[in-house]
């Protein structure tokens, strides 16, 4: 597997030892009102985690544990992972942050990440994000890391927006910050 850095973070692939942490962020009813799992006990983090070591294995992507570079501490996860969507398999970016670090930027910069990563190091084609409309800041995140059109569709039964960037869109969108921070 691999690993990544930001200019704040460790992404890193999860770890057994990471369970006690993890189940406390997906345990949280906040951090996992718009789970499809909803709130999690230790044995559904368990599952979780097994089908995280499944993605390494079997996909060589997955959800990356998110580790704070200056105190240590277990962040959330973030990554690219396989889904099915409307009977297809698409790669999906996810995210989860334990609450005390929201609203500080992480969630767009581990994405940021893990998007670089799938696109330029993988190649993958497509990733999408998949946001329930009333999940503000998701959207934000989304938005942020350069996911722009979107479908409106049902995901379990659920509505939410279907947004896709192909790899092209996420080169072009390099060489414009590029040309950008040059002009600067």
């Amino acid at each position: 597997m691999f690993e990544l850095e930001t200019p704040r973070l460790f992404l890193r692939p999860l770890a057994t030892s990471d369970l006690p942490e993890l189940a406390a962020i997906l345990a949280d009813p906040e951090v996992m009102r718009y789970s499809l799992r909803g709130v999690c006990d230790e044995m559904a983090t368990r599952v979780f985690l097994d089908w995280c070591f499944d993605c390494y294995i079997n996909h060589r992507t997955g959800p990356l544990a998110l580790v704070d570079r200056n105190s240590g501490e277990f962040v959330g996860f973030c990554g690219v992972s396989p889904e099915r969507v409307k009977g297809s398999a698409v790669l999906s970016l996810g995210y989860r942050l334990a609450r005390r670090y929201w609203g500080q930027g992480l969630a767009t910069e581990a994405a940021t990440a893990a998007l670089a990563h799938a696109f330029e190091e993988r190649c993958f084609d497509s990733i999408v994000a998949i946001v329930e409309p009333t999940h503000i800041a998701s959207l934000r995140v989304a938005e942020k890391v350069g996911f722009e059109r979107f479908e409106t569709c049902e995901f379990h039964q659920r509505p939410v927006r279907l947004y896709r960037m192909r790899r092209a869109q996420w080169l072009q969108r390099l060489t414009a910050d590029a040309d950008q921070a040059g002009m600067d």
